[in-house]
């Protein structure tokens, strides 16, 4: 797709997307500069990049985490902290059915045996 074409698809500025590229948030586009052409890795990079940020995560900070593929750390309870790969921020992966599964988890974890 053209840059028209994702701009209008994430509802971000242009500006903004050559922002994400220079700044290494998201892979520059297939086919250099004159015939660039972006795809859904540009689209997920933008959508992991904006969700960091509602989270409340400052560029900088996105960078490190993006560039050390280690996970980004959420504290769920005392003791439990949750580390979620960036590639799944933003994908729309179904939460229901990954919290279904972290509960059998933590409930064999903390299950007192006898």
């Amino acid at each position: 797709m053209r840059m028209t074409e994702l701009t209008a698809l994430t509802g971000i500025a242009e500006r903004q997307v050559r922002y994400l590229i220079t700044e290494g948030f998201m892979p520059p586009p297939r086919g250099g500069r004159s015939n660039a052409d972006y795809g859904e890795d540009h689209v997920a990079a933008i959508q992991r990049y904006a969700r960091l940020r509602e989270l409340g995560f400052p560029p900088a900070a996105i960078k490190l985490l993006l560039q050390a593929r280690e996970g980004v750390p959420f504290a769920v309870a005392p003791g439990i902290t949750l580390v979620v790969d960036p590639a799944l921020i933003g994908s729309g992966a179904d939460a229901g059915a990954l919290a279904a599964d972290m509960a059998a988890l933590l409930a064999g974890i903390l299950r007192k045996d006898k």
